[in-house]
């Protein structure tokens, strides 16, 4: 029954089902002194001779792929290694526990009169079950639930919607554990380069966490990312299991291979392997850097400076940044005189790196995006950048100014050139969907949270403003921008929806801070044009 739930579950999502093989027609058996059923008969062996043609095809073409896929398995064992089979006890042990809750849940709804709930017809693959497996699995399942979460382009709407829980802080490693990291990386004691480190972390993620830090000598105030112990051999075992699974499913049934799911497994692995390198981190931060001094901005914004002799591919040491995040409008108010010229000076920064920098910063909430003590606007946390291509870019700068002017019909145009499709689409009526759509921005909630304390040893009442940021209600609109193009034939790039992220990020950062500002058509907003004399600073 099980395998039976997930196929028919796996149909009304709209997915291929895991295996497909043709109808082939049951034959019938007709006399042939009969001759009125002659042409009936002729017909029913044609069919089931097109059929088995088909067969013998698909069957050949699995016997010619099957040395390759029996290839990729074995070389990719190879470079799991002895960690391939911790994992996999492990895995096992978490597929017992969710599948328990799962058997739980199910005897609850089995006897009633409809049946089996919809979201316990998948079984473990449908979109709760399915998240609290990967939260049993640990930190690289979680990142590539974040992941499926990001990616609404990619991935269907209820998962997309499930996994906005992997968000949630993820638990922090002892101290100890962080101690020895930071002994065999550094290759020296601690307190031979550090005054001290902060017990406490300022940041638990699941690849990461982050502590405050003095430099010995020079005294300056650093924080210290460090990579969680194991998380590379666990990330490699759990991206190489996930590749040859899906390895195996195109094979069987070729049908999935036109989801490119080979292709997307394997930016998945790039993305996750490039964030748990350090080193690479680095070099996005440098390059931002090298930006801001090139275009005289240093004076408006900034990013960490790095320290490479006190950094390496799993631990990072930066210059730590005195702030607060663009969502503390009362404390912004006591830094500057005008927050509306903060916003606009990030937004410059931010649209500027499209030119100039090799990737742009690609996760700009509230966290990440701080307003200095200084008055500099500062870019923090390097690990989740996009790379946008020349194409993407030029349609996307159409995309913008139809959004910003309301043309839906030349908005219409921009997505039909970013996206991949083989079908002609009606342009006009696709515009009058993106109207429907993007009328309704305005209506999202914003929710401002004011809260009023009493300042220590004063009688002053510091009141201060945040706004909650609604990450189910941000990916909704992506989902139904999807949704909508998918029922056309288009496909768009993964840096398309990492784009549009970040400008709904901005879009809350102006609602609470300059009301009046549209962000997209004011003239002292600069967004970069020009892809085709881009200068890259590495």
């Amino acid at each position: 029954m099980a395998g039976i739930s997930v196929l028919r579950g796996t149909t009304a999502y709209g997915r291929l089902p895991l295996f497909h093989y043709p109808q082939l027609p049951v034959s019938i058996s007709v006399s042939a002194s009969k001759q009125k059923y002659g042409p009936r008969k002729f017909s029913l062996f044609a069919r089931y001779s097109q059929s088995q043609d088909v067969f013998t095809t698909r069957l050949q073409d699995s016997i010619e792929n099957l040395p390759k896929l029996v290839e990729d398995i074995i070389q990719t064992s190879i470079n799991t290694g002895p960690r391939g089979a911790l994992r996999l006890a492990q895995g096992i042990q978490a597929v017992i526990g969710v599948g328990s809750e799962w058997l739980a849940d199910a005897s609850k709804t089995a006897s009633s009169p409809s049946g089996l709930a919809t979201e316990l017809q998948l079984g473990l693959l449908s979109p709760v079950y399915l998240r609290k497996l990967f939260e049993r699995m640990g930190a690289t399942y979680i990142k590539l639930g974040q992941l499926i979460a990001s990616a609404p382009t990619l991935f269907p709407p209820e998962y997309v919607q499930e996994f906005q829980y992997c968000f949630d802080r993820a638990p922090s490693v002892p101290f100890q554990e962080i101690q020895a990291i930071l002994r065999e990386e550094l290759g020296k004691p601690i307190d031979s380069v550090f005054e001290y480190v902060d017990p406490t972390p300022l940041a638990s993620a699941s690849i990461a966490q982050v502590h405050g830090a003095r430099i010995k000598g020079t005294r300056e105030d650093v924080v210290i990312k460090v990579l969680k112990p194991g998380i590379e051999d666990i990330l490699v075992a759990d991206l190489n299991f996930v590749y040859v699974v899906v390895r195996i499913l195109e094979f069987l049934s070729p049908e999935l291979s036109r989801a490119s799911l080979v292709a997307i497994v394997k930016d998945i692995r790039e993305s996750m392997l490039e964030e748990v390198d350090f080193k690479k981190e680095a070099k996005n931060v440098e390059s931002f850097k090298g930006y801001l001094e090139a275009m005289g901005l240093t004076r408006q914004a900034t990013a960490p400076k790095i320290y490479p002799e006190y950094s390496t591919t799993r631990v990072l040491t930066m210059e730590r940044l005195y702030g607060v995040p663009l969502t503390d409008l009362n404390s912004i108010k006591n830094l500057v005189p005008n927050p509306e010229t903060s916003l606009i000076t990030a937004l410059n920064v931010w649209f500027g790196s499209f030119l100039a920098c090799e990737s742009f910063h690609a996760d700009v909430h509230a966290g990440n995006l701080w307003l200095l003590r200084d008055g500099r606007i500062g870019f923090l946390d390097f690990g989740i950048v996009g790379r946008i291509s020349p194409k993407t870019w030029g349609a996307m700068e159409i995309f913008l100014a139809s959004l910003a002017t309301e043309e839906y019909e030349s908005m219409a145009s921009s997505l039909i050139d970013m996206g991949a499709t083989s079908q002609n689409v009606d342009s006009k009526a696709f515009a009058r969907d993106l109207e429907n759509i993007f009328s309704s921005i305005q209506d999202l909630d914003t929710e401002i949270i004011v809260a009023a304390a009493r300042e220590p040893n004063t009688n002053a009442t510091a009141v201060s403003a945040n706004l909650r940021v609604d990450e189910r209600q941000m990916n909704a609109l992506f989902l139904d921008v999807v949704r909508v193009s998918e029922s056309y034939g288009l496909r768009f790039p993964r840096e398309f929806a990492l784009l549009m992220k970040q400008l709904l990020y901005f879009d809350r950062y102006t609602r609470l801070l300059a009301p009046n500002l549209n962000m997209l058509r004011d003239q002292r907003i600069t967004i970069a044009s020009n892809q085709s004399s881009r200068n890259t600073y590495r």
